[in-house]
C-alpha cells in the first residue's frame, strides 16, 4: 500500500481571517491528521509568528511548514518554530520565463544561483526543507531540471512540481510528473491547478506514476483536500493507495472548515445537527444500522468498531429517554474516536446533602478485573474525582472542568469536559449522561485513558 503525505495549505485567503479562525481551522487540519500544513511567508507584524508558535503548542501529528524568500524570512521562521520539533521551511519559486521575471526580477541563471542558496540557508535552521517549484509545467526543461537537482543537492528534502497553469490533461502531467520522479532520489509532490477541472485527476494519476505527496487546498484554486480524501478512501483499497487522514472525521471537520470560509464561524457545530432534530428520533428498539445511518446524517462516518460503541452508548442513553440528533452527535462525541480504555466504569453511588459530606463510591473494571474506592470530598463532583484517584492510585492535576446541557427539559443529557495535566501536557475527557455526575465520572475516566494510552 502507497502512502500518499498530504500537505494543505492553511487557507486561501489568510488576511480575510481572524486569527481565531485561522487557528481553529489548523486544530481541523491537525485533528484530520494531514502530514503537512502550510502557512504563508511570515509579515513583518507579530500576528503571524504568534500564529505560528500558537498552532505549534497543540500541532503534533502534522508537520507546520513556513514558507521562506530570504535569509530574514529563514531567521523568523526558525525563531518562531523554536523548540518544535514537527517543522519544516518551504521554498517557492516560480521557474516559467514570466514568472522568473516578474516574480523574482532574476533572469535563468541567477535563480538557479539563488535557489542552492536560499536551500541551503533554510537547511541550517531546519532539518526538513521543501522546494515548490511552482509553474514547473510552462518552466523551460533545461531550466527546471538544473533547479530541481540544485534543489536536491542543497539538501532539499523533497521537491513539489505545480501545474499552475491547469492546462495539461491528467495523463500528459502524470508523464510530466513521473519523468522527475524517476530523476531526483528524494520524493516529489506534485500541485495542481483545477482551471480546467483536471485537478484530483492529474494529481492521483501522478501519485499512480511513482509521486509521493499531494498539495491540496480548502477553498481556493487547486485539488480540494476532502476531495482527494474522498478519492483515496473510496478506491484507495482497489488501487493500492493510502493516507494519513482520519476519514471518521472529514465529513465533519470540512463542514466546519466551510463554516469558517464562508463567515460562519461562530456558527455553533451543532448548526447541523439542530436542522435534523426533527427528522432523527430514536429510541431503545431501533437496530444498529438506523444508529449507524443517522450519525451520516449528522456529519460522522464511523468506522465498524465506532459504530459498535456509539450503539452500545445509544442503548444505555436510549432506555431513559428518547434520542434526537443533539443526543445523538454527544454520544458520537462521548465514546467514539477514542483510545482504547484501560479503565472502565462499572457502577457509581454518590450521595449529597446540606446535612452529610458528600461521599462516592465507584467500581471500575480494569483488564476485566473490578476496583473499587469510597472517598468523602467538597461535593459530589470532589467525592467523585478522589475516589477515580484513589482506585487509579495516582493523582493528576486538574487543568479544567465544565459541565452544560446538551439538550433541554427535565430529561435533558448533561455534557461535561475534563481536562488534566501530566508533565505540563493537556488530556481532555468528554463525558455525557442523563445524570451530570455520571458525565462528569465519565469525561475524567476518559482523559485518564488518554494519558494511559500515551504512556504505554
Amino acid at each position: 500500500m502507497e502512502k500518499i503525505r498530504v500537505a494543505t495549505k492553511l487557507c486561501g485567503n489568510e488576511n480575510d481571517l481572524s486569527f481565531k479562525e485561522k487557528f481553529e481551522i489548523a486544530r481541523l487540519l491537525e485533528k484530520l491528521c494531514v502530514s503537512v500544513i502550510e502557512f504563508p511567508e511570515l509579515s513583518d507584524g507579530k500576528e503571524d509568528s504568534l500564529l505560528l508558535r500558537t498552532c505549534a503548542s497543540f500541532v503534533k501529528n502534522s508537520i507546520l511548514s513556513v514558507a521562506v524568500s530570504s535569509q530574514a524570512s529563514v531567521d523568523a521562521a526558525a525563531a518562531a518554530l523554536a523548540g518544535v520539533k514537527n517543522t519544516a521551511l518551504r521554498v517557492e519559486a516560480s521557474l516559467s520565463p514570466v514568472g522568473m521575471e516578474y516574480l523574482h526580477h532574476k533572469k535563468a541563471p541567477k535563480m538557479l544561483e539563488w535557489i542552492p542558496e536560499i536551500i541551503a540557508a533554510a537547511k541550517k535552521k531546519s532539518a526538513r526543507v521543501y522546494f515548490c517549484a511552482l509553474d514547473a509545467t510552462r518552466a523551460e526543461e533545461d531550466v527546471l531540471k538544473a533547479a530541481l537537482l540544485a534543489a536536491e543537492q542543497a539538501g532539499a528534502n523533497a521537491v513539489y512540481l505545480s501545474d499552475d497553469a491547469g492546462e495539461m490533461l491528467p495523463d500528459e502531467f502524470a508523464l510530466f510528473a513521473e519523468k522527475y520522479a524517476k530523476m531526483l532520489s528524494i520524493p516529489v509532490g506534485v500541485a495542481c491547478s483545477d482551471k480546467s477541472g483536471f485537478a484530483l485527476s492529474s494529481a492521483v494519476l501522478a501519485v499512480k506514476k511513482g509521486v509521493k505527496a499531494v498539495r491540496t487546498v480548502l477553498s481556493e484554486d487547486g485539488v480540494s483536500l476532502e476531495a482527494l480524501a474522498e478519492c483515496i478512501k473510496n478506491s484507495g483499497n482497489k488501487n493500492g493507495l493510502a493516507t494519513d487522514i482520519t476519514y471518521t472525521e472529514l465529513h465533519r471537520a470540512s463542514k466546519q472548515i466551510a463554516q469558517i470560509l464562508s463567515g460562519s464561524e461562530g456558527k455553533s457545530p451543532l448548526a447541523s445537527a439542530t436542522t435534523l432534530e426533527q427528522k432523527i428520533t430514536l429510541d431503545d428498539k431501533d437496530d444498529k444500522e438506523t444508529v449507524a445511518e443517522a450519525t451520516v446524517k449528522i456529519g460522522y462516518d464511523l468506522s465498524e468498531e465506532d459504530k459498535d460503541k456509539v450503539y452500545e452508548e445509544f442503548l444505555r442513553v436510549a432506555a431513559k429517554k428518547r434520542v434526537g440528533a443533539k443526543e445523538l452527535d454527544a454520544i458520537v462525541a462521548s465514546v467514539a474516536l477514542q483510545v482504547p480504555a484501560t479503565y472502565k466504569l462499572e457502577s457509581y453511588v454518590v450521595n449529597n446533602g446540606n446535612i452529610i459530606r458528600a461521599s462516592a463510591q465507584i467500581t471500575l473494571s480494569k483488564a476485566g478485573e473490578k476496583m473499587q474506592g469510597v472517598m468523602l470530598g467538597d461535593g459530589p463532583v470532589d467525592a467523585a474525582f478522589l475516589c477515580l484517584e484513589q482506585i487509579i492510585g495516582r493523582h493528576f492535576e486538574l487543568d479544567d472542568f465544565e459541565i452544560q446541557s446538551v439538550t433541554e427539559g427535565k430529561e435533558a443529557m448533561g455534557s461535561a469536559l475534563v481536562k488534566l495535566r501530566k508533565d505540563g501536557k493537556l488530556y481532555s475527557g468528554k463525558g455525557i449522561s442523563t445524570d451530570i455526575i455520571g458525565a462528569s465520572i465519565r469525561a475524567y475516566l476518559s482523559a485518564v485513558n488518554k494519558i494511559v494510552y500515551e504512556e504505554e
